[in-house]
């Protein structure tokens, strides 16, 4: 147990990884011993975001945010600081002491409503499986009917919400509150008497779990005919966010590190399916559109970042395939290109995948749940091992229509439609080789196409929003040179490969004068730490701690982290070199800061004579004082 909050921070730092915290809302591209991505903190299209994983910090150089694990949770879901650590604190296990619980009221109520979630789909699924009703006999019908049996049943805990309207409520509040359930999405207050309801009745119960396997909410599926909607789902809440969380992802997340690779799915029952029938790396969104979160979330798990695209095969599935591949692009913008060719093409050595689409479309037209129950697993797995690459895909789906070209003029309006494809093949030999294949099955002429793609290419960007979003600036001034070379005097502490003790780069600091209050700040507290520490990496984490709540502090460590690396693999004498050229460049600024001042002075008191001999005066003191100082120093 932490005897104080300190100590408690230190122990949940140790348990937080950088990278993985970052990447649960950056997808991170590793280059040399940083990883880089798109900063969450201002929108930008070329990776300026970095992470260090060696020192647990991230650092964006185009906007200046900067701190540790801590501060990006903080700043990313927009957290109190205290709140924060004890929920993170009962996630590891760590046991807080009772001083330090008050005000963790949200965390408590987080889990109440998960207990309840759980309570609720082990309610819903023993219905099912023990008990005998009309509805029952008609769910266990249609989950029959679509292969599902009572083994798969107990795996993902499906189940009935009865007919009664009380049925749920009347067995969980004996446990939980009307508040808690509530807010859980179980119950609601009914129209006409205002008393608390069953939300979920005579429907076939999915139960949602996040990728930790808690239970946070529910899809529901109506077994009347004549039950409107058809599914009923979840609304959002403190532990469900349908645009963040992936149905499956749970059961699924080993498989997709084992395969590198994942298959988004567009309903429930199509991921029931495939995982019950060994295609155990299929996922899907939870009665929404994908979104960038769930791309960011499937990216922490395959390395290759391969995502298989298999929707339904009708015109709106088709629809949601265009869809889903424009999120996934925009996500990985500015890491490098999707893959835009297969083996049977030539690659350069210069080729680097930001990630690979591809897209599932069985040839009989049927939905993946449908193809699996009927043709076989396996042979749904021989069509995802030959799957095309999206950019395939796109262009046979128009090609295979060319036999309706009657006309010029139609033959036009395909070419308009495949030309924009074409145009974002990056690597030329392939876009060649593209434009030779299309340009044979339309019969027209492949320079005419080149020269069209080439033109295209060349168009000026369109504006993405018609009102661009305001960008607010964190960095709003250049940072002058006095204030670099303080910046580089201390930044001297964060290295992490020097030769010399804290201590003993202190000395070599000396009384340097610092004039930004903040670097004042930070060098007063750095004195205080180096006595306790053993190594950069514990400096920084208690740097953090301290200014927990200084985001001005944290921006200033951060930078100083950054620029420490410049000081990298010095001798010793070198480091000390460097030392003393900054504390010269900041004793010189100061002096021409004083020269400055007193010549201000001076030209204000011209008509005075005695203020101008008072002035004289101090200039003389100034200068014999440096003489002097100089003069020993020599010695």
């Amino acid at each position: 147990m932490a005897d104080t909050f300190q100590e408690l921070i230190a122990q949940i730092k140790d348990r937080l990884d950088i990278v993985e915290v970052v990447s649960e809302q950056v997808i991170l591209k590793k280059q040399g011993n940083h990883y880089w991505g798109l900063c969450p903190f201002h929108k930008e299209k070329t990776p300026s975001f970095s992470v260090n994983p060696q020192l647990g910090i991230y650092k964006c150089f185009s906007c200046g945010a900067g701190g540790d694990a801590l501060s990006f949770i903080q700043k990313t879901k927009n957290l109190e600081f205290f709140p924060m650590v004890m929920d993170l604190a009962a996630k590891f296990g760590l046991e807080v002491p009772k001083k330090f619980k008050e005000g963790s009221d949200t965390k408590d109520l987080k889990g109440q409503m998960m207990k309840a979630s759980q309570q609720a789909a082990e309610f819903y699924c023993d219905m099912l499986l023990h008990h005998k009703s009309e509805e029952i006999k008609i769910a266990m019908d249609y989950l029959t009917s679509r292969g599902i049996t009572k083994d798969i049943i107990k795996k993902y805990t499906l189940g009935i919400a009865p007919k009664s309207y009380y049925t749920l409520y009347d067995t969980l509040k004996k446990d939980f509150s009307d508040e808690v359930l509530e807010k859980a999405g179980l119950i609601l207050p009914s129209k006409e008497s205002g008393k608390f309801i069953d939300r979920f009745r005579n429907r076939v119960i999915i139960p949602i779990q996040n990728e930790m396997g808690d239970y946070v909410a529910f899809g529901a599926r109506a077994i009347a005919p004549d039950q409107q909607p058809k599914y009923l789902n979840s609304s959002d809440s403190l532990i469900y966010n349908k645009s963040k969380i992936l149905y499956g992802l749970y059961t699924a997340r080993e498989a997709v590190k084992a395969e590198d690779g994942v298959i988004l799915m567009e309903g429930y029952f199509d991921v029931i399916s495939a995982q019950a029938h060994g295609i155990e790396n299929a996922v899907a969104a939870c009665g929404t559109a994908l979104t960038s979160d769930h791309v960011k979330l499937l990216s922490r798990y395959t390395k290759s970042r391969r995502i298989y695209l298999s929707f339904d095969t009708d015109s709106a599935g088709q629809k949601a395939t265009g869809r889903g591949a424009e999120v996934i692009k925009e996500a990985f913008a500015g890491l490098g290109s999707i893959k835009q060719f297969d083996e049977s093409y030539i690659s350069s050595s210069n080729d680097k995948y930001a990630c690979e689409i591809r897209v599932v479309c069985p040839p009989e037209g049927k939905d993946p749940d449908e193809f699996i129950r009927t043709i076989g697993a396996e042979s749904f797995k021989q069509i995802i091992q030959g799957a095309p690459l999206l950019i395939d895909f796109q262009l046979n789906n128009i090609l295979k229509n060319k036999s309706q070209i009657k006309t010029p003029l139609e033959k036009t309006r395909f070419v308009k439609e495949i030309i924009p494809i074409l145009q974002e093949i990056n690597n030329d030999i392939v876009r060649v080789e593209y434009i030779k294949m299309v340009a044979t099955a339309l019969n027209i002429d492949e320079k005419a196409l080149a020269l069209e793609v080439k033109r295209f290419k060349a168009l000026p960007v369109q504006a993405e929003e018609e009102v661009p979003q305001r960008i607010t600036k964190i960095v709003t001034k250049n940072v002058t040179v006095f204030e670099k070379a303080q910046k580089n005097l201390l930044s001297v502490f964060f290295v992490t490969d020097n030769h010399f003790s804290f201590q003993q780069i202190n000395e070599m600091i000396g009384d340097t004068a610092f004039t930004n209050e903040t670097l004042i700040n930070v060098k007063s507290t750095i004195d205080k730490l180096i006595c306790t520490v053993n190594n950069v990496k514990e400096l920084i984490e208690n740097l953090y701690t301290e200014y927990r709540e200084n985001a001005d502090a944290q921006q200033v460590i951060a930078d100083l982290t950054s620029i420490s690396e410049m000081f990298s693999n010095l001798s010793p004498e070198d480091f000390r070199l460097v030392i003393e050229e900054n504390k010269n460049k900041i004793c010189q600024l100061i002096r021409n800061q004083e020269k400055e001042k007193l010549r201000k002075l001076y030209n204000n008191a011209v008509d005075d004579e005695t203020e101008a001999l008072k002035i004289q005066m101090q200039l003389r003191d100034k200068i014999n004082k440096r003489l002097n100082s100089e003069k020993i120093n020599n010695d």
